[in-house]
């Protein structure tokens, strides 16, 4: 007699067309947050994903916002059960530069086992995932696991209504643990379960100069160019040993400890790891530090965006009038990102010209989050990945940021356990973002066996 868990597993890979499908449908929304001409889109999205949970049993709800709409659905059977929080966002990034695409960006495409378009990976193809997984087990045999669902159309933008809503619908989001996929795996065949997440602290920097453009051979030699000013600001943001300058940047940063260095030294994250995905001569960054440490457990200054002047083609001999720079920076635990923005302001107090003026505006922030991995529900998350890789669980700190995480930390009292299955090569944010699609098709198996080992904890 074949047991419930078989009976999902192999109606999960009699379905993986279908499941495929439904992902490349969600992928031809073009659902890019922080585009207002893709308003409709944004809610094109949310409805979509109604209708898919609707099919499933579940009871939805749209959950307004002042920007982007939430999805909400629920399926409780019995509070004594385990119940499970599934997390998600349907929000993409914009898929410019188009011209680097080779298929377009919304119009998916399947070439060489990989699903190519905007989103596949980052995370409409995890959310895909996470509801195939629970189609397999409630069209076959059922679940004593309570579910929820909160989906989100803003993680890509920094997630500026989740707060509120948190806060508002605070029982209606009670869970015993939150399923986090918007993470991903080291390898192919590498299952992996972040528990770690650097925090975020975003801004845009305007330096100011001349009232209007000049003419660089009239005026070249006694106004200071605003380009070159910022540029000397942004280059003194490090020093020779790829540390931030910025004052205090360090004084919260928690060392990183002998039995963590050891972890994450036998990781695979190592220098060669990271060549071969960046394509780059050598590496680069703080030094003293292992790369696995610099991803993931020390903070980072980027330039995420420079605009000045003339940028199109041919010449035009002009002094801009002002410059701009978007800079983030990745935080680690007990940083916050108010006084990281602080810090930054000093920096500029101290170092800017009196020659030009500046502004800086914050665009996102939020803190970073450390995961306890010996939670009941990790223990399950991991023996499933297990499961269906037949490899051994590797943990990681992540470089990226997911506020989520936090706030339902502080607000909900929900704890997180983070996966996902998109690879280091996904392209994730760049032109030609792809998902490989035998990866993601464990990924679902490995759900399943998550939900059946939640089932048989106790409450």
């Amino acid at each position: 007699m074949t047991s419930p868990r078989n009976a999902a597993l192999e109606y999960a890979k009699e379905n993986q067309e279908k499941f495929l499908n439904s992902l490349k449908d969600l992928v031809r929304i073009p659902s890019v947050s922080t585009a207002p001409e893709h308003k409709a889109d944004m809610l094109i999205a949310s409805h979509w994903l109604m209708e898919r949970l609707e099919s499933l049993g579940f009871d939805t709800r749209l959950i307004e916002t002042e920007g982007h709409p939430l999805v909400f659905a629920e399926r409780t059977i019995d509070p004594a059960f385990q119940t499970v929080l599934i997390y998600g966002h349907y929000d993409v990034q914009p898929a410019e530069p188009l011209d680097l695409w080779l298929s377009p960006p919304f119009d998916p495409e399947v070439r060489d086992d990989s699903l190519f378009g905007r989103g596949a990976s980052d995370m409409k193809g995890q959310v895909i995932a996470c509801m195939s997984a629970v189609e397999s087990i409630l069209k076959t045999t059922g679940l004593n696991v309570n579910l929820k669902w909160l989906i989100e159309g803003e993680e890509e933008i920094g997630s500026p209504s989740l707060t509120p809503v948190l806060e508002e619908y605070k029982e209606l989001l009670e869970s015993d643990i939150v399923l986090n996929t918007d993470s991903g795996m080291i390898a192919r065949n590498t299952p992996t379960i972040t528990y770690g997440l650097r925090g975020l602290a975003y801004f845009e920097l305007r330096v100011f100069g001349p009232q209007s453009d000049l003419h660089s051979g009239i005026f070249g030699g006694v106004v200071h160019n605003p380009a070159q000013a910022l540029c000397e600001l942004i280059a003194g943001m490090h020093d020779e040993k790829g540390r931030v300058t910025l004052p205090g940047y360090y004084d919260p940063v928690i060392p990183v400890s002998e039995k963590e260095h050891k972890q994450l030294a036998e990781s695979p994250l190592d220098e060669d790891f990271y060549l071969k995905q960046m394509g780059v001569n050598e590496l680069w960054g703080e030094e003293g530090y292992i790369p696995a440490e610099r991803i993931g457990a020390r903070p980072t200054l980027e330039i995420n965006g420079l605009y000045s002047g003339f940028t199109g083609q041919g010449s035009k001999t002009v002094i801009p009038s002002w410059a701009m720079a978007k800079i983030s920076m990745r935080l680690v635990p007990n940083q916050d990102p108010a006084e990281v923005q602080q810090q930054l302001v000093k920096y500029l107090q101290t170092h800017a010209p009196n020659t030009i003026r500046w502004e800086l505006t914050p665009m996102a922030g939020a803190p970073a989050s450390l995961l306890n991995t010996s939670l009941p529900a990790s223990e399950a998350l991991a023996d499933a990945l297990e499961k269906a890789w037949g490899k051994k669980t590797v943990y990681k700190r992540e470089g990226g940021s997911i506020p989520i995480v936090y706030h339902m930390q502080t607000i909900l009292g929900s704890d997180s356990i983070l996966s996902g299955f998109g690879l280091p090569d996904d392209s994730v944010h760049a032109p030609n973002e792809k998902l490989d699609l035998p990866t993601w098709y464990t990924g679902i198996e490995a759900l399943i066996h998550f939900l059946f080992n939640m089932q048989d904890l106790e409450k």
